[in-house]
């Protein structure tokens, strides 16, 4: 097969330096704005919908709709960027998540709201491939772990700051100013986007080219490849659809004490960043994903503290007492810390069985199994705690975690280093 021109113009181009180079900071802000204009109208436009006049199913379609066009753009992002789609698919997709957001303020009829937030996905699919791929691309072999935490930082903090403060800011300033800095925010990462093509190019090393001192050319390609990748997949699935309970459903049994549930979601947040961070750290200095089995046991710990929690949640439950409190705050803590660490670590392994040229394979099997498992497990949850009761729907999903142990520990005691 020929050459791809993005091939051989990287052939002659300088290699970014690292973690430090000008490219890689360039993508970290790229991803710290787009993720915001991503993050900002997740609650946002449901919330519109419902001042339009759409009921529960018709607020939750416009995220549906969002996700299914996410996902399905994810599954054509490995063609695009063997395709040359490494140099301009982020811009394209934070532009796409951009532009059509100020339409949110001409209606809040739900047909137009499906279309917008359906274009809206397609970029999203796209910057959230390619950004990941990157992160991989831009560095040495060495420092993928740490290059992953970094960018699960700039991922991760967008959360942190913009999921609860645009609720606030909608409700006290208007929805106007939020859509406008959802607007805002993309574009400027696009920027940044154009940014790391002019500084540092797509980032392809001498392994991609099959410089056999690099190894390249000993990975696997095509069904192959999705099969090497298929173990850590299995792991992301199985937490990403637990992680719904905590971020989906855990508000609604706890809604007669808010600060619980703020300070439950607070401590989970919190944690997925920081340990999503160490996990990079500690991959690259082991050659392994050390905390990945830690990370699992932590996920089902927790999210069996939290079904113990809310387990009498009903009709006339006013609430946990000082224990259950205690440990349901706890117990979204500690499964926080477990997915975010595994967030890495899953994705690290795919990255080392892919090699650079199945980067962008590895980075679109990764988010479809945090988009995909995110919306399995929501759906199912929402099934199980509608027949059952919360307590017995976060037991379940820990059970999920743990019957992908054996998976994990298989995962963790294979070195992933080339």
């Amino acid at each position: 097969m020929p050459e791809s021109s993005e091939h051989r113009t990287s052939a002659a181009a300088p290699r970014t330096s690292g973690l430090r180079g000008r490219a890689f900071t360039l993508l970290i802000l790229a991803t710290v704005g787009s993720f915001a204009g991503y993050v900002l109208l997740l609650p946002i436009v449901p919330l519109w919908a419902t001042r339009g006049g759409a009921g529960e199913l018709g607020a939750g379609a416009t995220t549906s709709v969002f996700m299914l066009t996410t996902v399905l753009t994810q599954l054509a992002m490995p063609w695009l960027l063997e395709h040359g789609g490494y140099r301009w698919t982020f811009a394209a997709g934070a532009l796409l998540l951009a532009v059509p957001t100020p339409l949110f303020l001409l209606t809040a009829d739900l047909g137009p709201l499906l279309a917008v937030s359906a274009v809206r996905g397609v970029g999203f699919g796209m910057f959230s491939v390619v950004g990941a791929a990157l992160a991989a691309r831009l560095v040495p072999t060495a420092e993928i772990g740490r290059a992953a935490g970094y960018y699960g930082l700039a991922v991760g903090l967008p959360n942190q700051l913009f999921l609860f403060s645009g609720v606030w800011l909608a409700l006290n300033a208007g929805f106007g100013p939020v859509f406008w800095i959802a607007t805002v925010a993309p574009v400027l990462g696009a920027a940044a986007a154009v940014g790391v093509w002019l500084t540092g190019g797509s980032g392809v090393g001498a392994a991609e080219r099959g410089d056999p001192a690099t190894g390249g050319g000993a990975h696997p390609t095509g069904p192959r490849l999705w099969l090497a990748l298929a173990a850590p997949l299995v792991v992301m699935l199985a937490l990403a659809a637990a992680s719904s309970g905590i971020v989906t459903f855990l508000a609604i049994p706890l809604e007669r004490a808010a600060w619980l549930a703020s300070a439950a979601l607070l401590g989970y947040g919190t944690a997925a960043v920081l340990f999503r961070w160490l996990a990079g750290a500690l991959n690259d200095r082991a050659g392994r994903p050390v905390l990945l089995v830690p990370a699992a046991v932590a996920a089902a710990v927790g999210m069996a503290l939290s079904a113990w929690a809310i387990w009498p949640a009903g009709a006339a439950w006013e609430g946990p007492g000082a224990a259950a409190g205690f440990a349901v705050v706890a117990g979204a803590t500690l499964f926080g810390a477990g997915f975010g660490a595994a967030q890495n670590d899953t994705l690290v392994v795919m990255f080392r069985r892919s090699g650079p040229g199945g980067y962008g394979t590895a980075s679109a099997a990764w988010n479809i199994g945090y988009d995909g498992g995110t919306g399995a497990g929501a759906l199912a949850l929402g099934l199980l705690a509608q027949s059952f009761g919360y307590g017995p729907a976060f037991l379940s999903s820990g059970l999920v975690v743990v019957a992908c142990l054996p998976t994990a520990l298989l995962l963790a005691r294979r070195p992933v280093r080339h």
